[in-house]
C-alpha cells in the first residue's frame, strides 16, 4: 500500500479556502454597497416626497418666466442635494434641485421653514444658459 492512503483527509477549510475567501470578501463589499445605496435612496426619496419639494416644483412648473426660459414640461434633472429636517409640525429645508425643460436647464433653490405649513424664505430658479436668476417669491 502507498503512503497516500494513510494521509489524513484535509478538513473543509484546507480544501475550500481558495474560493471561500474571495467570495466572502465580495459578499461583504456587496452588502456594504447595498447598505449605502439604501441609505442614499431613503434620504433622496425623503427629500423628493416632502411637501416643500413638491410645492417648490409646482411653483417653478407654473411660473410664466421660468416656462419662457426653460420651456414646457419642467422636471427634475438629476440628483437633489441639500438637507431637510422635520419634527412634527416644524422643520427646515435647504435644497438645490436641478431642473430641465424643453428649451434648457437650471437649478431650483429652495430655502424654507415649517411651522405647521412650509414658508419659503428663498425660492428661485437659476437659468444655466443665461446666468439669470428668477425669484419665484415676487408677485
Amino acid at each position: 500500500m502507498s503512503e497516500d492512503y494513510y494521509q489524513p483527509k484535509k478538513n473543509w477549510w484546507d480544501r475550500n479556502w481558495k474560493w471561500f475567501v474571495p467570495t466572502g470578501c465580495l459578499s461583504l463589499i456587496l452588502l456594504f454597497c447595498l447598505f449605502i445605496g439604501g441609505i442614499f435612496f431613503g434620504v433622496t426619496s425623503m427629500m423628493t416626497n416632502s411637501d416643500a419639494y413638491k410645492e417648490a416644483m409646482n411653483k417653478a412648473q407654473h411660473n410664466e418666466i421660468v416656462i419662457e426660459k426653460l420651456g414646457t414640461a419642467i422636471e427634475k434633472d438629476g440628483m437633489v442635494s441639500g438637507s431637510i429636517n422635520t419634527s412634527g409640525n416644524t422643520g427646515n429645508c435647504n435644497l438645490e434641485i436641478p431642473i430641465k425643460g424643453s428649451k434648457g436647464t437650471g437649478v431650483l433653490f429652495v430655502v424654507a421653514h415649517k411651522k405647521v405649513k412650509w414658508n419659503f424664505d428663498e425660492l428661485s430658479v437659476y437659468i444655466n444658459a443665461t446666468d439669470e436668476e428668477i425669484n419665484l417669491l415676487e408677485k
